[in-house]
């Protein structure tokens, strides 16, 4: 068969690989985290790619990131598919298949070693790892901006071969588009530097000083930094960046250290993953975190010494630690103490190490042609079933969120997911027990506090769910939620002055709170005020147009009672 030929083959089996490990996917729901607050409950997503959305989408800092080109996206998917997950999830496994194929050809190009560029293309579309980034329909900025990320690298590689300044003006966007889908991507330029040792050939020590390769890469690096406040701007805004005095220094390098550990441990053990890992605080004992420094340290030391004779080792460990470094949690954003998504671009650099030392460490062995292929076949089929059965787990939120529970200790926050699902569901009983589990273990939680209220006001429970709704308040004062829900309170109970008066304070809060809107409009047309009703309704269609009941609320106050 002629080279040309094996290439078309090698594609073809990552590419059918793929489907059976990921073609599920297209029966999936949302999942009630993250994908309701980005798809599902966005009225600009819903609204599909329109001329307002576009600008949103390039102003807004939802989600604590700006990420222009995800959102429009997501409005692209709504404007083909509507609001149908199917649809969504289906787009997040074709760019996978893409950069699957886009970093199969580039190492293929790059290294002409087609076997180890095939292994380590393999690795990157099979590893259950990666199921989060792919099956999890609100990261779509992982696929997206790998996709980017991988176009930037061919991008270089041509550059590289015959410099002009197109082909950088080309690198410089594809850079800028993958920043505008996830600003993790922000360590592009470290990496180029990386392959610029190894396998572009571009420096080496013979060649003496890299200094022109550097300075080659400064206007990328003031991109990535300009991108790097951007992002904490953003984080900031909407409240996801731990203050040191909730989390130590300490406790976040601590953290960071095991965090290194944990991924190369679930590269090569890929069991009880989750879609959330609570973080530990200031809980590691010292001796973990010293523990974890001599691991990193035992590898770096070997890696770097041989570094001359195997330069991929180098380049694929440096890719890693470097890759990581915006999500190790030093600056800590969020809850997890760790993330399957974060390793979809870090991995590549470890799966490099695998692939190209298997070539190396069997280079020796009698019949090594039968044992390479048959060895790398086996380990990954094992993959490939581990991820098919680790998809199905995404298949839906309960399914989802009762394994993380099965996988992981005291989590609070995946217990309240769960609740909120059940109920969606219209288990109530059940949601109500995993409320009171989340409470237990994080009893400061407001939004626990509100959902819980919710649960005991639908059963009837009006002055325990009051209760809750006060707590929520004065745990977080600007809780538009809860402010909306203790009107309910005194709707129910006729007192319309203090429910509106609630209702209000929810609206002043969240301007584009469609659910108080609509308790206002009814509130208005209990008093028989039909006028104001009928706006306040108005209100609540124009921010959630698919709000039946305030459809027919708003139809009642147009047509005329008959006797």
């Amino acid at each position: 068969m002629t080279p040309r030929g094996r290439q078309i083959l090698a594609c073809l089996a990552l590419i059918a690989g793929t489907l059976i490990a990921f073609g599920e996917v297209g029966n999936h729901r949302f999942i009630h985290f993250d994908d309701l607050y980005y798809l599902s409950e966005n009225p600009r997503v819903q609204e599909g790619l329109t001329g307002g959305g576009i600008i949103w989408a390039f102003t807004t800092t939802r989600a604590g990131y700006w990420m222009p080109l995800t959102w429009l996206s997501f409005m692209l998917d709504s404007s083909l598919f509507g609001l149908h997950p199917g649809g969504f999830h289906l787009t997040n496994l074709l760019f996978h298949l893409a950069n699957t194929l886009l970093l199969f050809l580039w190492l293929q190009r790059a290294t002409r070693t087609p076997g180890p560029a095939f292994l380590a293309a393999a690795l990157f579309a099979w590893h259950p790892l990666h199921v989060e980034s792919v099956a999890w329909v609100a990261e779509r900025k992982d696929v997206l901006s790998a996709f980017f990320w991988l176009a930037a690298m061919w991008a270089y590689l041509k550059y590289g071969e015959r410099p002009a300044r197109g082909r950088y003006g080309l690198l410089l966007l594809c850079f800028t588009l993958g920043l505008m889908c996830k600003p993790m991507v922000v360590t592009l330029p470290l990496v180029l530097l990386f392959l610029d040792y190894w396998p572009l050939g571009r420096w080496t020590p013979d060649k003496g000083s890299a200094k022109g390769l550097i300075l080659e890469k400064l206007p990328l690096l003031v991109l990535a930094a300009v991108f790097g406040a951007i992002t904490w701007y953003a984080q900031k805004e909407v409240g996801a960046v731990a203050l040191l005095e909730e989390i130590p220094v300490s406790s976040r390098a601590a953290c960071a250290l095991l965090a290194y550990v944990w991924y190369l441990w679930k590269m090569c053990w890929p069991t009880g993953l989750a879609v959330l890992y609570p973080h530990p605080l200031d809980t590691i004992p010292l001796w973990q975190a010293l523990g974890a420094g001599l691991v990193l340290a035992a590898v770096s030391i070997p890696v770097l010494w041989r570094g001359r004779s195997y330069p991929y080792l180098p380049v694929g460990w440096l890719w890693y630690l470097v890759t990581l470094m915006p999500v190790i949690g030093l600056l800590q954003a969020g809850s997890q103490a760790w993330a399957d998504r974060y390793t979809y671009i870090p991995l590549i650099g470890l799966f490099i190490m695998a692939a190209w030392g298997a070539r190396d460490l069997t280079a020796g062995l009698p019949r090594a042609g039968i044992l390479r292929p048959l060895g790398a076949g086996i380990m990954l089929a094992v993959l490939l079933i581990l991820t098919f059965f680790q998809v199905r787990l995404w298949r839906d939120s309960v399914t989802l969120f009762t394994h993380t529970l099965r996988v992981t200790d005291d989590n609070p926050v995946i217990h309240h997911n769960l609740g909120v699902a059940l109920a969606a569901r219209g288990r109530e009983e059940e949601a109500a027990r995993h409320f009171l589990e989340a409470l237990r273990l994080d009893p400061h939680n407001p939004r626990g506090q509100n959902r819980l209220g919710e649960e005991w006001f639908d059963q009837g429970k009006i002055a325990a769910a009051e209760a809750k709704f006060r707590r929520a308040i004065k745990l977080k004062p600007d809780f538009a939620a809860a402010f909306n829900n203790l009107g309910r309170v005194y709707a129910h109970r006729g007192d319309l002055d203090r429910a509106m008066a609630h209702f209000h304070k929810a609206i002043d809060l969240a301007p584009n709170f469609a659910a108080a809107y609509k308790n206002l409009g009814m509130a208005h047309a209990s008093r028989g005020e039909t006028q104001k009703a009928a706006a306040m309704l108005r209100k609540a269609l124009e921010v959630n147009p698919d709000d039946r009941e305030a459809q027919q609320i708003l139809q009642m106050l147009k047509t005329p009672a008959t006797n």
